[in-house]
């Protein structure tokens, strides 16, 4: 339920914002909605990418305006327990790929309907009888299923993907098809079709090495849906961060930006038949089989970081190992022990990096600063990971103002607050900033702070250690010159 009300705060494809004046906004609907059908499907293609530990699905569609005014609003359905775990939904126009202006919405409806939407608002009201080519990209979190349930320790791994042959649709399609790209060939379990539904005649799944495709299918209706699933082959852990917190720290004087990211992280792979065998585990590390166990995790860090450490519940970790130069700067980590389906493991990792290589001073005034960081950057696994909730705070220099912010990840919160750290004052303007439902594909997108910090506030600090030393000496002057003593002064 946490996931979902997060998911209905509402997501937006470019995000900036005030944060003296910030606010949450979400649409809620009546029971009773349907979605006016202005538009029709001409023809839609979707493809479902099941490389990773999660599915990617990107849907192209070519949408039509059968009403008699401009339309600007288009709506995807979702079931109500699938759209809390849907993520990074974006929309672009298929023939011209970098026009901007699409927006989407979670739009919610009271809890007693089924179905709710994502509304996507066109940049310009598409004409009647016009016709725009569209594509929606989104992934599902949590939506493979290790079937069996349990293996043993050194066993291959399956699991299964259940979804619907035809796209969710709020319209009608004149013609679709569903495609499938599988990591491999190895797949026991497909549901087929029978050939009538397919306008060609054949019986679905068509096979062509690890891709499969579910259609074309003709003039189905809105809210068509036609249940299937897929089971293959995937000894490879799916990794899930529970929560990633990451602490950005801005030292002006310092000219040093300190980094680090807190983990939960667990592994939703198929557990384990019987007890964890550290003689096999130690067997097999001589020829590394696949395994759906993490051991390893690799963050690529940006040009310049140093001084990178490892740290979990028990304290300092050991087995890592950085690598720096001039053109990379590599961390791998491997955790006090493998990390089996089931299993949890906490841990945090900071690094340091040049200031100079983040800020920059704005041409409007010498007290403006825009300072570009990734907005998260946690381990890069070929298997893929995914986040179901991203906090990052910006901790800026104490007296910093007029904070604005941009990023092209999907937001659902922003909040200004002070953040009191060694010898500050009044504490540090810190910008905090909530995702939700992200996976490693946004890793390298940026955040981009502007603020104001006046020439005054940058001496704040140094007069505060200044008027403390101060204080001490003085105070240490007064307790050694005053008389203590019990009994009267002998005179000479």
């Amino acid at each position: 339920m946490r996931l979902l009300q997060w998911a209905l705060l509402g997501f937006t494809a470019i995000v900036a914002a005030d944060l003296n004046n910030t606010g949450e906004s979400r649409n809620v609907l009546k029971s009773a909605f349907i979605p006016p059908k202005h538009f029709r499907n001409v023809n839609l293609v979707r493809n479902i990418n099941l490389e990773k530990s999660y599915p990617r699905e990107t849907v192209n569609v070519v949408i039509e305006n059968i009403d008699q005014k401009a339309q600007s609003e288009y709506f995807i359905p979702f079931e109500q327990g699938l759209i809390g775990r849907i993520g990074g939904l974006e929309v672009k126009d298929k023939k011209q790929p970098d026009r901007t202006g699409f927006r989407t919405d979670v739009v919610g409806i009271d809890p007693f309907s089924t179905t709710e939407y994502y509304k996507i608002t066109l940049p310009t009201p598409l004409p009647p009888n016009e016709q725009l080519t569209i594509s929606i990209t989104y992934v599902v979190l949590s939506a493979l299923e290790p079937l069996p349930a349990q293996i043993q320790q050194n066993d291959k791994q399956y699991v299964q993907h259940t979804f619907s042959a035809y796209a969710p649709s709020a319209y009608t399609t004149k013609q679709q098809k569903t495609k499938l790209k599988l990591p491999t060939t190895d797949v026991p379990d497909a549901v087929k079709l029978p050939a009538s539904l397919n306008a060609e005649g054949k019986e679905d799944p068509q096979k062509q090495g690890p891709t499969y495709t579910y259609g074309p299918y003709t003039d189905l209706e809105a809210g068509a849906v036609q249940e299937v699933s897929v089971r293959y082959e995937f000894t490879k852990p799916l990794t899930h961060g529970k929560l990633l917190e990451r602490d950005i720290e801005v030292s002006h004087w310092g000219g040093n930006i300190a980094t680090e990211e807190r983990h939960w992280l667990t592994n939703r792979a198929a557990t384990l038949k019987n007890h964890f065998s550290r003689v096999l585990f130690q067997q097999s590390s001589y020829y590394n089989p696949p395994s759906s166990a993490l051991k390893e995790m690799k963050f690529p860090l940006i040009v310049g970081s140093a001084d990178a450490y490892f740290i979990d519940d028990i304290g300092n970790v050991s087995t890592s190992r950085f690598r720096t130069n001039l053109r990379e700067a590599d961390l791998s980590l491997k955790p006090r022990y493998p990390i089996y389906g089931g299993w949890n493991y906490n841990f945090r990792v900071g690094w340091n990096g040049e200031l100079e290589n983040f800020l920059r001073k704005t041409k409007s005034g010498s007290d403006n600063f825009v300072l570009k960081v990734p907005f998260f950057e946690g381990p890069k696994q070929g298997e893929g990971m995914e986040y179901e909730k991203v906090v990052t705070r910006v901790i800026l220099p104490e007296g910093a103002t007029n904070v604005h912010f941009e990023t092209t990840v999907p937001i659902v919160s922003d909040t200004i607050s002070l953040t009191k750290t060694f010898m500050d004052t009044v504490g540090r303007t810190t910008l905090t900033v909530t995702a939700v439902n992200v996976v490693d594909e946004l890793r390298d997108r940026d955040l981009i702070v502007t603020y104001d910090y006046p020439f005054a506030a940058r001496f704040r600090k140094p007069l505060t250690i200044f008027a403390g030393v101060l204080v001490l000496f003085v105070a240490s002057w007064v307790v050694g010159n005053l008389d203590v003593s019990i009994g009267k002064q002998k005179r000479a």
